[in-house]
C-alpha cells in the first residue's frame, strides 16, 4: 500500500448522511479476494442506472471527481456491516482520504488499515468547507499526516485525531502484518536464541 504524507487535492462533496457500507460496495459484488477492480464497483446503484449506463447526476460521474484524492462525506459515513470491501474500493477508485464529522467505528478502523485517512473534523468546518466547495469546485485541501493537520482552502488549518501506531503504519505505507514483518530480523534473532 501507498504511504500517506502529505495529500493535496480537490474535494467531492458526498454531503449524504449514514453511508452504509452496502451503498459504498453493494454486496453482490464482494465475491472477490483481491483489491484491484472493486473500484468500478464503487457506489454503484448509485452511479449506474437499470441499464448500466452511468447517471451524469452522481457527482462521482461529474469532471470535478475525475482525479479528486478527498471525499467529503456526510455524518457517520461507513455504518453496517463490516466489511473491508468499502475501503478497497474506495482507494482502488482513487480516493486517499475521507473527510467527514464522524465515521462508523469499524469503517474507520478498516480504513486506517487498508491505506485510506478517514479525517474528522467539526460541523461547522465541515459545513463551511462544502459550501466554498460548491462555489468553487476546483479548490484543494491539504491533509498533511505529519503534522496532523487539514488545510482548507478558505485560510484555516486545524489537527485531526489519528491514532500512533495507524498514523505510522499510514506514514510508512505499511498494514499490521507489515509493519510486524519489518522485525523479522529481530524476531528470527530471538528465535534462535532461544532454541540454543
Amino acid at each position: 500500500m501507498d504511504p500517506i504524507k502529505t495529500l493535496t487535492s480537490t474535494v467531492v462533496p458526498l454531503l449524504v448522511n449514514d453511508i452504509d457500507t452496502d451503498q459504498i460496495i453493494p454486496a453482490r459484488f464482494l465475491k472477490v479476494i483481491d483489491k484491484r477492480g472493486l473500484g468500478a464497483n464503487l457506489f454503484y446503484d448509485w452511479r449506474f442506472q437499470a441499464d448500466g449506463s452511468p447517471d451524469s447526476s452522481f457527482i462521482l460521474n461529474q469532471p470535478p471527481a475525475a482525479n479528486a484524492a478527498i471525499l467529503l462525506a456526510g455524518d457517520n459515513f461507513g455504518c453496517g456491516s463490516s466489511r473491508e470491501h468499502a475501503p478497497w474500493a474506495l482507494t482502488d477508485f482513487g480516493f486517499r482520504a475521507i473527510i467527514s464529522t464522524s465515521f462508523a467505528d469499524i469503517f474507520y478502523n478498516n480504513a486506517l488499515k487498508n491505506g485510506l485517512l478517514p479525517v474528522v473534523i467539526s460541523a461547522e468546518l465541515h459545513q463551511k468547507l462544502a459550501d466554498w466547495i460548491q462555489k468553487d469546485p476546483e479548490s484543494c485541501v491539504t491533509v498533511d499526516l505529519k503534522s496532523k493537520t487539514v488545510s482548507f482552502p478558505f485560510g484555516e488549518t486545524v489537527e485531526f485525531p489519528i491514532d500512533s501506531f495507524s498514523r505510522h503504519c499510514l506514514l510508512k505505507g505499511v498494514d499490521e502484518m507489515g509493519y510486524l514483518l519489518s522485525f523479522s530480523e529481530q524476531i528470527t534473532a530471538y528465535e534462535n536464541s532461544r532454541q540454543s
